[in-house]
């Protein structure tokens, strides 16, 4: 039996580590749809009368499997971690079965194990856990979120403890150093962009790595893409539109819009309610065709086309000055050119408070920038080259290591749950 597993469930991917003597192996998934360690934090439920309830699921990279199969006989459901601190949320509703967060993750979790090919059939005696140091969302909700970990978490039976992503990371960066070290760790994630500062006494020994402080802002990868579609997308689907009520011409309102450019809401809005509400504004709409695309785009699925092209566009844009945005479906064809320099003009505000965040880690530690010894860079969004020249400008590329950018969390979170006490690094 492995000692700790280590779980980094992200916003846009899932990743497991196994801690056995004094080491730590990623869990690799297996069959025809795998992606190696990498588990996509997704779900797609379709209508099976052998399912539970009714209703059948996948998760991870068949998810996308099922959903690309039948995209109109079937939910697909992303990011939906942003959501775990969010009191607005309590349910959304699945070929009429009500599903709460917790019910999300325990979905994703069974299949998750399933796809492991039976490395994960032994449960644990411990589970660390990464969370991030602040939650996305607006006045996002700690204990919240927590009862929701521990619900979705009950099912491994096993001791369960919390630590901050980047100390995760910093404890996978540490193993890799050969002299002591002060470190930053800087995790950009899909939801949130945390900040660990953690002094290395004793490279390779997860207990001399004391954590200095944590800091975090709830901008990341999917801020990035939603900025990608109030640009390119919203403007066809009517946002800026006015319509008619009671005699008077109104603007249409923005949480719509704001809906379809958040990956976790998006996919919640393919229900009744919404649906008609959308064809009442249609119907006093100035210009009906624009929200017609709108309800197209919901009622035909089209939320993971246009994550997959978003995504496409953020990876083009990091290896070159320009590139071409393409996305047809739900009534909707776009193809324009972007450059990088339009890319990061609409995030520079983003930038602004992501350096923030930096700023008061530094303070918070008490550590000048010329203290720091090695900055370690993770998670997907650490590739965008303004998020690095920020680091390159502070610090010197020099000072800037990277690698793992989507396993390191779930590595170092196996390392510090080998120990025999994991509460230094708790959260």
């Amino acid at each position: 039996m492995a000692r700790a597993l280590g779980l980094d469930f992200g916003t846009t991917n899932t990743v497991v580590a196994l801690a056995e003597d004094d080491d730590a192996r990623l869990v690799e998934f297996v069959g025809d749809a795998a992606t190696g360690a990498v588990f996509r934090s997704a779900l797609c439920f379709w209508e099976d009368e052998q399912g539970w309830n009714g209703v059948a699921h996948e998760a991870g990279p068949w998810a996308i499997a099922e959903y690309l199969e039948a995209p109109l006989d079937s939910r697909f459901v992303q990011s939906f971690k942003t959501v775990a601190a969010s009191a607005l949320f309590e349910r959304t509703t699945i070929f009429n079965r009500q599903m709460r967060f917790e019910d999300l993750g325990r979905a994703l979790l069974q299949k998750l194990v399933r796809h492991a090919g039976g490395q994960l059939d032994d449960r644990p005696a411990r589970v660390v856990v990464g969370r991030p140091v602040e939650y996305a969302g607006a006045r996002p909700d700690e204990a919240l979120a927590r009862a929701r970990y521990d619900l979705m978490l009950r099912e491994f039976g096993a001791e369960v403890h919390y630590v901050f992503e980047p100390l995760g990371a910093a404890h996978s960066f540490a193993a890799r150093l050969t002299e002591p070290a002060t470190i930053l760790v800087a995790d950009f994630g899909g939801g949130t962009t945390d900040f660990s500062l953690v002094r290395v006494a004793a490279p390779g020994a997860a207990r001399r790595c004391v954590p200095l402080a944590s800091t975090g802002v709830g901008i990341a990868g999917d801020r990035f893409d939603q900025r990608i579609v109030a640009q390119l997308v919203l403007p066809l689907l009517g946002k800026g539109g006015q319509y008619r009520s009671f005699g008077k011409v109104l603007e249409i309102p923005g949480g719509y819009f704001n809906d379809v450019a958040d990956w976790s809401r998006l996919a919640m809005m393919r229900n009744r309610r919404t649906l008609e509400e959308l064809r009442k504004l249609q119907r006093d709409a100035l210009d009906p065709e624009a929200i017609g695309r709108m309800i197209a785009l919901v009622e035909e699925e089209q939320g993971f086309p246009l994550y997959d092209a978003v995504g496409r566009l953020k990876r083009a844009l990091s290896g070159n000055d320009h590139a071409e945005f393409v996305f047809d479906g739900g009534g909707v064809t776009i193809a324009a050119d972007v450059t990088r320099a339009d890319f990061e003009r609409w995030i520079a505000d983003d930038l602004v408070r992501i350096e923030g965040a930096l700023d008061a880690a530094l303070v918070r530690a008490g550590v000048e920038a010329t203290a720091i010894d090695r900055v370690f860079l993770t998670g997907g969004s650490s590739l965008i080259p303004a998020i690095r020249a920020i680091f390159d400008r502070r610090f010197g590329p020099e000072r800037i290591a990277t690698g793992g950018e989507l396993t390191s969390i779930a590595h170092g979170l196996a390392l510090i749950g080998a120990e025999p006490d994991v509460t230094p690094w708790e959260a």
